[in-house]
């Protein structure tokens, strides 16, 4: 029956990899062919399934933290670091598109990278992402870590730190971790106000983008109260 059983897995993994040269697996799939290379002997379906369901699906899998996936039962250190390993170069390729093409033409790519930067934070955080006049990323920084649900926003240091870096372009992100609203009164005021201080400089807002807890990505700029 073992022996079986091994012949199944064997088959089973086989037919992944094949699927996976067709691009025709499922999220769950995928997943779980990345769990046969850090777990050589078992049927990590099961696993697969576990994990997607604790974290709120396959996605948020690979942005969860290394310690909680590390001591999640039947990961152990070694397919937590896998899983973080394949995320971490997920990450590096959106980040060389956005600094080698324009943002306008990657706005997708855009979109996708904020929410695999910032869903997985279970603090708020405010980023700002300075663009050239090319519109190409070519700076990032966390403007501020708050709590849980609240975090500080400081429109006249951003202004101050693109004019220094000489940036043609801004782009804020923030997240809410435990809620799936989008942009409160005070972020859309303390946006215009940052509008209003960089447009004389010759400076641009491209965005403002927040990361709701269920890993939808809001545009300010499609919000009636902006306008």
């Amino acid at each position: 029956m073992a022996d079986q059983d091994l012949l199944f897995h064997s088959g089973h993994r086989a037919r992944l990899k094949e699927k996976f040269q067709s691009d025709k697996l499922t999220d769950s799939e995928k997943l779980e062919l990345l769990l046969t290379y850090a777990i050589p002997r078992r049927d990590v379906r099961p696993l697969a399934r576990a994990l997607a369901k604790h974290f709120g699906g396959e996605y948020y899998v690979f942005a969860a933290p290394l310690n909680a996936l590390i001591s999640f039962p039947g990961v152990g250190a070694n397919t937590a670091i896998l899983i973080k390993l394949a995320h971490s170069l997920n990450m590096l390729s959106y980040t060389k598109k956005l600094q080698t093409e324009p943002v306008y033409r990657q706005n997708q790519t855009l979109i996708d990278f904020l929410r695999a930067e910032m869903s997985g934070l279970d603090h708020e955080e405010l980023r700002v992402y300075y663009l050239n006049q090319d519109g190409m990323v070519f700076h990032h920084e966390t403007h501020s870590r708050g709590t849980i649900d609240a975090t500080n926003f400081f429109p006249r240091e951003i202004a101050k730190t693109a004019l220094n870096l000489n940036a043609s372009h801004i782009i804020l992100v923030h997240n809410h971790p435990l809620s799936d609203n989008t942009f409160s009164s005070s972020d859309i005021n303390s946006t215009k106000e940052l509008a209003s201080i960089i447009k004389p400089l010759g400076i641009s807002l491209y965005d403002h983008f927040v990361v709701t807890g269920n890993g939808a990505v809001h545009s300010i700029k499609d919000s009636i109260a902006f306008r």
